[in-house]
């Protein structure tokens, strides 16, 4: 290995930063150049670097910097980049982590995952291009997530003759943009990072840029951190540790402040409290836990602690909430639906969210503040949201890690997008739960038997109205308490305000799941007729009641035998192209997976359909 400069009095700074912009920008060639001439290659990583620079014939034999980074996998040949680079490097000044990012626009949450624990950017273009909507929304990201020393690399200024007028142009304007995202002292560096130009070296070619090169700048960056003496402890609790029965500890990592046994504790969210008895870690115990710690807390008294709470020091706790205004970055390629449940992770723990439509989202170049509906893929708005759960939180301006969350799906917890606390919500605080004197329990017995939800779901014509009809006219002849709930009804009042989109018909079933369960609470037996088309809705309203009082009756019919039907011309309508968004034809419709019930209409007359149903129901102990 080529040896490095020994390492200096200020080893132990490191430096965590991030490099993003747009695709084929050249952030794994400087990468690449910083690591080769700052002399931390080993001699074997030298001689592949030749090999394969030569075999791939780069340009005048010169050598292929990024294979330093991309190596010579599949994805590389194929110009496919999608995952988040760590590179550990140091220099005299000090060590460094680098988060080398894709600039693809659907890999944007590599970049957020790359900046959300970094100190410092280094955000490139080509000097060829200029600032391209991927860099502007890449540093709107940036300042999203709290990185405030920013360095913008105009790259591949080999391609435009070392201009200086080009260089001080896009400067000038990508400074204007930073400062407007409160970015102030941007860093503008002129490189070439196939020539090496201002990377570690000055170069030759740009005599008249007297400022750092890009190796400069990072070792002078210096970040502030907050004193881990004074700040308030908080531990995230990731496992409860219980090797036998007679030890129970808490094991995470101390986010901030600094832990000590004897330390009064709470743990959140709740109120319970307690004191540190010991603090514990492989090599024994410690008289003291710093942030970033990882250990194994026991306390004093034995009470309930789970993966996801909190301890935080009892006499400046972190606030709790289920309501929150936050900023999100939209990830899936499946637009963000106000309404629908998804699930967040706060920290270690797992809770069911849903967004409210969005107050706005932004217009990445102009910043402006658009109005909203949805949130599509690599987008930014603001948005009410809310826990199924309390969640300790902090702002995120406050604090990363407990400000911070991940939008999942629930039916592949892929992650969908990402949220940042602006603040809690007031009605979190002021909204509460009434007691009642007359509860479920009382209305049940005063019905005389179980109620329930039975959720008829299929396409536009399957006769799912038919069937729910007959089954509530023979339920009512036996004296049960019913109520149908037919789509097309509650469309003229309590939904007259919505209209067929995805949103509007997530929206459409999130009220009608409300009111069946506020039904089933008042001990009815509730018949809800909607077409339903997505099975994380309907997984949604099911939720909602308690086990048993669901049954999901799937009206299976073929769509050409719906379209022969069709009583309403619905189906010509659409295929004239007259109706938008009509399930079945330029709308999904989901089936069911495990229906309690399916029932082939092309086999079953309405009137046997309906008998089948009820025998169903007797067999719940609902009819």
């Amino acid at each position: 290995m080529v040896p490095a400069p020994a390492p200096g009095p200020d080893e132990s700074d490191l430096l965590r930063f991030l490099t993003c912009g747009s695709v084929d920008d050249g952030k794994s060639t400087l990468i690449g150049r910083l690591l080769y001439e700052s002399k931390l290659l080993h001699a074997d990583q030298l001689a592949a670097l030749e090999a394969d620079s030569k075999r791939l014939g780069t340009r005048g034999g010169e050598l292929d910097f990024a294979l330093l980074v991309d190596g010579l996998t599949a994805e590389r040949e194929q110009g496919i980049t999608i995952d988040v680079a760590y590179r550990f490097f140091a220099t005299r000044r000090r060590r460094y982590i680098v988060a080398d990012t894709p600039g693809h626009e659907q890999y944007t949450r590599n970049m957020v995952t790359g900046a959300s624990t970094s100190d410092a950017a280094v955000i490139l273009l080509d000097a060829g291009k200029g600032l391209l909507t991927q860099t502007r929304r890449h540093t709107h990201l940036v300042a999203l997530l709290g990185i405030r020393h920013v360095a913008l690399a105009v790259n591949k200024l080999d391609l435009v003759g070392y201009s200086r007028a080009v260089f001080e142009s896009i400067a000038a304007e990508f400074r204007a943009f930073a400062a407007e995202l409160g970015l102030d002292g941007v860093t503008c560096v002129p490189t070439s990072a196939v020539h090496g130009c201002n990377v570690v070296a000055r170069g030759e070619r740009t005599p008249w840029y007297r400022g750092p090169t890009l190796l400069d700048w990072l070792e002078s960056v210096r970040v502030e951190r907050p004193d881990a003496a004074e700040a308030p402890a908080r531990l995230l609790v990731q496992w409860v540790n219980r090797p036998h029965e007679g030890f129970r500890g808490f094991s995470g990592r101390v986010l901030y402040g600094v832990l000590r046994p004897g330390d009064q504790v709470r743990v959140l969210p709740g109120a319970r409290e307690s004191s540190v008895a010991r603090i514990v870690t492989m090599d024994g115990d410690l008289a003291e836990a710093e942030a970033g710690t990882s250990v194994t807390v026991v306390l004093a008294d034995e009470i309930d602690v789970s993966r996801g709470c909190v301890l935080v020091a009892a006499g400046a706790p972190t606030a709790v909430s289920d309501a929150f205004q936050a900023h999100l970055v939209w990830f899936d390629e499946r637009e963000m639906l106000p309404g629908r449940q998804y699930l967040a992770k706060f920290g270690a723990s797992t809770v069911g969210l849903t967004v409210d439509r969005p107050k706005y989202r932004v217009d990445v170049n102009s910043l402006a503040r658009l109005p909203a509906r949805t949130l599509g893929p690599g987008e930014i708005g603001v948005a009410n949201v809310h826990t199924a759960a309390p969640v300790p939180y902090e702002e995120y301006r406050g604090g990363r890690d407990l400000g911070s969350f991940l939008v999942l799906d629930r039916l592949t917890n892929a992650t969908a997008g990402a949220g940042m606390v602006d603040f809690a919500l007031r009605r979190a605080a002021n909204v509460r739960w009434q007691r009642l004197t007359v509860d479920k329990v009382a209305r049940v017995e005063a019905s005389g038997h179980r109620p329930c939800v039975v959720w008829f779901t299929g396409l536009s014509g399957a006769g799912k109205s038919t069937v729910a009809d007959l089954v509530e006219s023979a339920l009512h002849a036996n004296g049960r308490r019913t109520f149908l709930l037919d789509g097309d009804n509650v469309r003229h009042g309590l939904n007259k305000d919505l209209g067929f989109t995805d949103a509007d018909r997530v929206e459409n079933i999130r009220r009608i799941a409300e009111v069946a369960a506020l039904m089933v609470d008042a001990g009815l037996i509730v018949l809800v007729s909607f077409i339903s088309p997505f099975r994380a809705e309907r997984a949604m309203a099911r939720e909602l009641v308690e086990p048993g009082e669901f049954c999901e009756v799937y009206v299976d019919t073929p769509l050409e035998v719906a379209q022969r039907r069709d009583p309403k011309g619905l189906y010509a309508k659409a295929r004239r192209g007259e109706l938008a968004n009509f399930t079945g034809i330029d709308s999904p419709y989901e089936p069911p997976e495990d229906p309690e019930l399916r029932l082939d209409t092309t086999a079953l007359t309405p009137e046997q359909a309906a008998a089948v149903v009820l025998e169903k129901l007797a067999a719940m102990g609902v009819s």
